[in-house]
């Protein structure tokens, strides 16, 4: 070996030990495991495909709404990038067509009622330098109030799933003891 690749090969070792021990001593974050980790959920009936990818916030003893959540104010339903829901034929949801395509998904959630919004823009991250909510409002496609439930439980991750009972398909989103269901219909 020449004396030059020797001395790149000593730099390029250098470097990526001190890389792993930084990350490893003062940031943490190369080994440990996201607080909210990233999750996907999917529904798929016939022809119909309905995909989510979200992350998982947890409730770790704070007051989610109200609180880590505030009322009245855009969240981006998730913790870390915005959350998308994808679909691959048009829904109707709340006598409005929600065209095939990839969307974010936003809520604006309060004590006994939560604003869901299916936005056509796709954002990098779901807030700001700031930590304010990236959703611009004009590309909001549909915009419809749901009612909260009690769950009775407390739910300490929060979680997006499904619910196809009694052939009615709804998008549930839960966490801590509030769930929301916002129906799904296809057209037939």
């Amino acid at each position: 070996m020449n004396r030059f690749f020797k001395w790149f090969l000593g730099c390029l070792i250098l470097i990526a030990l001190s890389l792993f021990l930084y990350s490893f001593f003062v940031d943490g974050s190369l080994m440990a495991p996201r607080k909210s980790p990233i999750d996907t959920v999917s529904f798929s009936k016939n022809d119909l495909q309905l995909d989510i990818v979200y992350n998982r916030p947890s409730k770790r003893g704070r007051e989610v709404f109200g609180g880590l959540v505030p009322y009245k104010q855009v969240w981006r339903t998730g913790a870390n990038e915005a959350t998308t829901f994808k679909i691959n034929k048009p829904l109707k949801i709340n006598n409005d067509s929600l065209p095939a395509g990839k969307y974010t998904l936003w809520t604006i959630p309060n004590d006994s009622t939560w604003q869901v919004m299916f936005n056509s823009k796709q954002y990098p991250w779901g807030v700001d330098t700031e930590m304010k909510p990236m959703r611009e409002p004009e590309f909001d496609v549909i915009t419809m109030t749901v009612p909260v439930q009690a769950t009775g439980i407390t739910v300490e991750q929060f979680t997006i799933g499904f619910d196809n009972a009694l052939d009615h398909l709804s998008l549930t989103m839960a966490w801590d003891e509030t769930k929301i269901a916002v129906p799904i219909e296809t057209f037939d």
